[in-house]
């Protein structure tokens, strides 16, 4: 019985780090089908080169837009500005500086989970860097096709990945060229891993060297933190659909829920039009915005017209 309760306690406080863990799962699996549905080297000279990259980098550069897109400080970093009332001096610009660093390094490190995972595994994988780097692999040494010109080299060692293009009497020079080449390339997934590790095992050492807060006084920052934005969203969703509830009480004539509704009020045509369509978010003045065109009738109009009339017992509406 007590088992959950741990673990629960365990893990309170890592969620970077079970989210991490789950970016990178999702990301070995979907590598894993778009290598088995997708993948299929053209075997020809020029092309394999811009191919192999093409599968290793373009899926690493999305993941690593959609890794600062997702990512809420992203956002935080990019919307917010400086108040007009902070008075700016050479101390707090600098503190400034090194909070934007602090920020960015820290959402890098976020974004870079799932494109360095699609890397280390396609490199392990083998498949992508044998199609890339095949024709220009030296076989002089395997004494194959010594009478030909290099750009014929060339040609049949870029039908390499394809077994079925191979002439029968390179098949075991080919084997051994794939060999060398997946060799290589898991080589590199795997110090591209250790480098990884290394880096972000040294990044926590040192920043929690240079924390000016202690162990457990940096477990309670991280808690406040986080339940200090649950708390957040859960009064923005409170207060938005508070707020909402009365331009839409004042446009209807009842709040929406309500069981007792005495009267509803039928806006009119004109009023039906001030509120469709579309809009973008409206300066009113220095400090307030209007949300949107239901928010503008709001405040700007009075919320006169024609009422009706709820007779409760036999549920009929009769005319103000």
């Amino acid at each position: 019985m007590t088992f959950l309760p741990k673990w629960l306690t365990f893990l309170k406080g890592k969620e970077v780090v079970i989210a991490n863990a789950i970016i990178a799962i999702l990301t070995i699996g979907g590598q894993q089908l778009f290598s088995f549905f997708t993948f299929s080297c053209p075997c020809h000279v020029g092309q394999n080169l811009i191919y192999g990259l093409a599968f290793l980098g373009v899926p690493a550069l999305i993941l690593l837009i959609v890794g600062y897109a997702l990512n809420n400080q992203t956002w935080r970093l990019v919307m917010g500005k400086r108040s007009h009332f902070e008075k700016v001096t050479s101390s707090n610009r600098l503190l400034k500086c090194k909070l934007v660093c602090f920020v960015l390094c820290s959402i890098t490190g976020r974004a870079l989970v799932a494109p360095v995972t699609w890397l280390a595994v396609t490199l392990i994988n083998g498949s992508y860097y044998i199609c890339a780097v095949s024709e220009y692999v030296p076989v002089y040494y395997y004494g194959a096709a010594p009478n030909v010109t290099a750009s014929e080299r060339r040609r049949i060692l870029a039908m390499f990945p394809c077994s079925q293009l191979v002439p029968p009497e390179l098949t075991r020079v080919r084997d051994e060229v794939i060999l060398l080449l997946r060799y290589q390339s898991q080589v590199a997934g795997w110090l591209l891993i250790a480098v990884v590790v290394i880096t972000v095992f040294l990044s926590y050492c040192l920043g929690s060297c240079f924390s000016p807060l202690s162990f457990l006084h940096f477990r309670y920052w991280s808690s406040y933190v986080h339940n200090e934005q649950e708390l957040f969203d859960e009064a923005t969703e409170q207060h938005s659909r508070l707020y909402a509830m009365q331009h839409v009480k004042k446009f209807f004539g009842f709040v929406p829920g309500s069981e007792n509704v005495k009267e509803i009020r039928i806006p009119s045509l004109r009023e039906w039009q001030a509120i469709s369509g579309l809009a973008f978010l409206k300066r009113v003045d220095e400090e307030h915005y209007d949300y949107s065109l239901l928010h503008d009738w709001a405040l700007k109009e009075r919320a006169n017209g024609k009422y009706l009339r709820i007779d409760e017992g036999a549920g009929i509406i009769t005319q103000l």
